[in-house]
């Protein structure tokens, strides 16, 4: 947020000419969510998680109702979700056989549940 007329200003000064590709200039960057790393992690339940974010954010996130498939599979154990550590590398969550979550759905989940404590 803090650089997108920067990055707009970038994007629309890049040398069009030498791209292979049709694209079409983005004149407005919807960030979403900020990019923060998950710095903590405490397994709360079965398969609900407290998560820490380098901001300071700490809320909680309930994978209680997903449905695991696939590569997913074993986290569907909740004794395999529990081995769930910091990926420093990554700035994210990751279990034993790799698999990882991207940190900025698990931070606006976060921020959902601050909201949901607050109002009850």
């Amino acid at each position: 947020m803090l650089h997108q007329d920067e990055l707009a200003a970038n994007w629309d000064a890049r040398d069009v000419t030498s791209s292979s590709s049709q694209s079409i200039p983005c004149r407005t960057m919807n960030i979403v969510e900020p990019l923060l790393d998950i710095v903590g992690v405490d397994v709360i339940g079965d398969h609900r998680l407290r998560l820490r974010f380098q901001d300071g954010t700490v809320g909680d996130v309930d994978f209680s109702d997903h449905e695991w498939r696939g590569i997913f599979a074993p986290l569907a154990d909740p004794s395999y979700f529990s081995r769930v550590a910091i990926d420093a590398d990554g700035g994210t969550i990751a279990w034993p056989n790799g698999v990882d979550m991207a940190p900025e759905p698990l931070y606006a989940e976060a921020r959902r549940s601050l909201s949901r404590t607050a109002a009850g």
